[in-house]
């Protein structure tokens, strides 16, 4: 695997070589000064161009940077890519030795529209001067933010109404279904609430990474021990499991987050929705109809306002 100081080499050596290309900034994990080092984490690069087309014309270009095992162009729909010079050009190659680049050319008048946007941007070269002054690098723009009201009561809404999903689809026995809407918007609105209970607990000074990946360093480990636990496979009593973990862990954290900015948690949703999970649960597969002489979810007793455990 060649090392950081050799692909660093190559890559401004190229720039510098070629005259067609007046800049180059890096973004990223490797200009974050809070990020883990490792040996997967790649070389995101920016190169502003003269003229993206002529690039475009010959693929083969990239063969300098080394051995690929695979290529990915993400395709560029923006207006400013048709007329072919001032739209962008992204090469994501992974190589054969380990290392990877995920290089993007943008034309001169994209440049001052993208470099400098992010936070975590550090430059590299510069010919011409085209490059505003820039910060030092940091994971700024990546940082937890507080929310507002609205999107307090949003996630809350959303968890708890694509919950419903969930326990239809394992009724049902879909389990393409079941697990799509369990591990989309469900989880995904359990993990913005744990975010938003990480920023409380750091005055909102950290992130934690694309995918949450960064949460168990910075979430108590009471509660990242019972977030590992909502993941579940293919079994659906084991999914029922983890919809019932996840119910009592979001309501844990939702009720904190609530209480540090003085929100209102929903908990006659919470209660409604819950009650229907375990009647659902229980309902025999050959049921004709929801409630029948049953007095339904509406009169389901109040969840405390601690977590309570489903079963």
């Amino acid at each position: 695997m060649r090392s950081e100081r050799e692909m660093m080499d190559l890559i401004v050596g190229t720039a510098r070589d070629d005259e067609r290309i007046r800049a180059a900034v890096m973004n990223g994990s490797r200009v974050n000064p809070n990020a883990k080092r490792d040996c997967f984490q790649d070389y995101d690069i920016v190169y502003v161009v003269t003229d993206p087309a002529s690039f475009a014309s010959d693929p083969g270009w990239i063969d300098r940077f080394g051995e690929r095992m695979i290529l990915q162009m993400p395709k560029d729909d923006s207006p400013a890519a048709s007329d072919g010079r001032s739209g962008s050009i992204v090469y994501l190659m992974q190589f054969m030795d380990g290392n990877r680049i995920d290089l993007r050319l943008v034309g001169l008048q994209q440049a001052g529209r993208i470099i400098g946007r992010d936070s975590l941007t550090r430059l590299l070269l510069d010919k011409d001067g085209i490059v505003p002054p820039l910060p030092p690098a940091s994971d700024a723009d990546y940082r937890v933010k507080p929310p507002t009201a609205e999107r307090y009561a949003a996630c809350c809404n959303e968890f708890w109404w694509v919950s419903a999903y969930v326990a239809k689809g394992l009724w049902r026995e879909e389990l393409p279904y079941a697990q799509a809407e369990l591990e989309g918007p469900v989880r995904r609105m359990l993990i913005q609430m744990l975010e938003w209970l990480v920023g409380i607990e750091t005055n909102f000074a950290v992130s934690v990474g694309k995918h949450a990946k960064y949460l168990q360093t910075y979430l108590e480990q009471s509660l990242w021990d019972r977030f590992a636990r909502t993941y579940a496979g293919p079994d659906y009593d084991e999914i029922w499991r983890s919809l019932f973990e996840m119910g009592e862990l979001f309501r844990t954290a939702a009720v904190r987050v609530a209480a540090h900015f003085g929100y209102e948690y929903p908990h006659g949703d919470d209660a409604r929705v819950s009650a229907h999970l375990r009647y659902v649960r229980a309902l025999p597969k050959d049921a004709k109809e929801l409630y029948a002489g049953d007095s339904g979810p509406a009169r389901a007793p109040a969840v405390g306002r601690e977590s309570r455990r489903c079963r």
